[in-house]
C-alpha cells in the first residue's frame, strides 16, 4: 500500500481505504478461485495494482469518460483505475465466468458504483468508448481487429480516443503496422525493477460509423 501512496500521494480517504481493502479481497477470493498466480499474489500491489495504474501516469480520465477493459482477468487494469477515477465509467469483460465472478465481488466489496463486469467477448460488446484498456491479452493486430469499431467520435482528452495497452518487452515487430502508436516506458514513472521492460502503448483509433 505504501507503494501506491508513494506514486499517488493525493488519494482521498475513501480511495486509500479501497486500495487497502484490495489486499484482503484478492487474497480471500484467490483461495476460492485462483485468478492470480500464487507467486504474484504476494506482489499484488506492485505487479497488479501499480502496474494497472501505469495508465494513470499517461492520462487523467475526465469525468464522464467511458472505458472498456478487455480480458480483465481478476479486474486489471479496470478495478485500480476505477478506484482512482470514480467519475469515469468502467465496463470490464472477460470470457471466463469465474474471473468475472471475482471482479463483481471485488467491485461490490469496494462499493464501486462506476464498474460493470460481464462475461463477454470483445467482438460482442455494444456501445462506443473513449478508451479501451487491456493488459497484454493478445498481440496488437488481433486486439485492434476486436475493438476498432467501438471508439467514440468526439475526443475530450489531449490523447486521442483509442487503445491504452499494458505490454512488456520489445514491441517493434508487433507495432510495425501501427505508425501512430506511442510507447511510454513505465520505468520512467516507477522505480521497481519489475517495470524495467513494461510499457503503456497508446494507439489512437478513428471512429467508424
Amino acid at each position: 500500500m505504501d507503494e501506491i501512496l508513494k506514486y499517488f500521494p493525493n488519494l482521498t480517504d475513501i480511495q486509500k481505504e479501497q486500495f487497502e481493502k484490495l489486499d484482503f479481497l484478492y487474497h480471500d477470493w484467490n483461495e476460492k478461485i485462483n485468478v492470480i498466480s500464487r507467486k504474484d499474489i504476494d506482489a499484488l500491489y506492485t505487479k497488479h495494482i501499480l502496474h494497472s495504474l501505469g495508465i494513470a501516469k499517461i492520462i487523467k480520465f475526465e469525468p464522464g469518460t467511458y472505458v472498456l477493459d478487455v480480458g480483465t482477468g481478476g479486474g486489471f487494469p479496470g478495478i485500480p483505475l476505477a478506484i482512482l477515477f470514480p467519475e469515469t465509467r468502467f465496463y470490464l469483460i472477460d470470457v471466463i465466468a469465474k474471473k468475472i465472478k471475482v471482479v463483481q465481488a471485488v467491485a461490490e466489496g469496494l462499493e464501486l458504483k462506476n464498474v460493470k463486469a460481464e462475461q463477454m467477448r470483445a467482438e460482442n460488446v455494444k456501445g462506443d468508448f473513449d478508451f479501451i484498456v487491456s493488459r497484454a491479452v493478445t498481440n496488437m493486430p488481433d486486439f485492434v481487429s476486436w475493438v476498432k469499431t467501438k471508439i467514440k467520435k468526439n475526443n475530450k482528452h489531449e490523447l486521442k480516443n483509442g487503445i491504452l495497452y499494458l505490454k512488456g518487452g520489445d514491441l517493434t515487430e508487433e507495432l510495425k503496422d501501427f505508425p501512430k502508436a506511442t510507447e511510454y516506458n513505465l520505468a520512467d514513472f516507477f522505480e521497481d525493477e519489475f517495470f524495467e521492460t513494461k510499457k503503456v502503448v497508446h494507439l489512437p483509433l478513428k471512429f467508424q460509423s
